[in-house]
């Protein structure tokens, strides 16, 4: 009922999410990146309920101004990172100049926070507040499925020297959240290869 695409995006390769409630055709979109063209091209024929942001980091939003404008779907970010989609400076698109032009669009219709539960396309998304990465990231939980932007990579861990950055923070949301859940959780994170958690709480050596 619930099919997951991927797509990798950009100079960055940034994982974008496609979910699609398969029997009517309503779709959310989970931190389209940058040059999104291959999914622009999938989402065509499908009614975009919601972009989700796992934070709000050049590379996870590239693609969001284009999305929103052709399918007039509503974008969903963490209170903390409100003035990121609008500052080139706080997203990091002014620094990383060699890769991305300024990005700026317009702020988010929503909020989030950790502790919601999101009703979209039929399913129930929980909100979990992991920053550490950024001061305003928070992974997705669908069912066994969790989203968990730049806080848990297969093997690896999300940078903490970027605008908001801290270590401690980044730690703790990894073992006092995400791996609270069960082992079988599969992980879908910001960048590379799926994982789970049973197997990052067994075998990544950064925790």
């Amino acid at each position: 009922m619930l099919k997951i695409d991927s797509y990798s995006l950009g100079p960055l390769q940034t994982n974008a999410y496609l979910l699609t409630n398969e029997e009517t055709g309503k779709a959310i979109i989970i931190d389209p990146g940058m040059n999104p063209g291959a999914l622009i091209r999938k989402i065509e024929n499908l009614e975009i309920e919601a972009i989700l942001l796992t934070h709000a980091h050049f590379d996870h939003m590239g693609g969001v101004d284009e999305i929103r404008k052709l399918k007039g779907c509503p974008v969903y970010l963490h209170d903390l990172e409100s003035e990121w989609l609008i500052s080139p400076k706080l997203n990091g698109s002014l620094m990383w100049s060699q890769v991305s032009p300024p990005l700026s669009t317009n702020p988010a219709e929503y909020d989030l926070a950790g502790g919601q539960q999101l009703e979209l396309i039929g399913h129930q998304f929980a909100v979990y507040h992991t920053p550490g990465h950024s001061p305003g990231s928070v992974s997705f939980l669908c069912g066994d499925h969790l989203f968990s932007g730049d806080v848990l990579f297969k093997l690896g861990v999300g940078r903490t020297d970027l605008q908001g950055g801290r270590e401690r923070d980044l730690l703790d949301s990894i073992h006092n959240t995400l791996f609270t859940f069960k082992d079988e959780v599969k992980v879908y994170p910001g960048h590379g290869p799926r994982t789970t958690i049973g197997y990052e709480r067994s075998n990544n050596p950064y925790v």
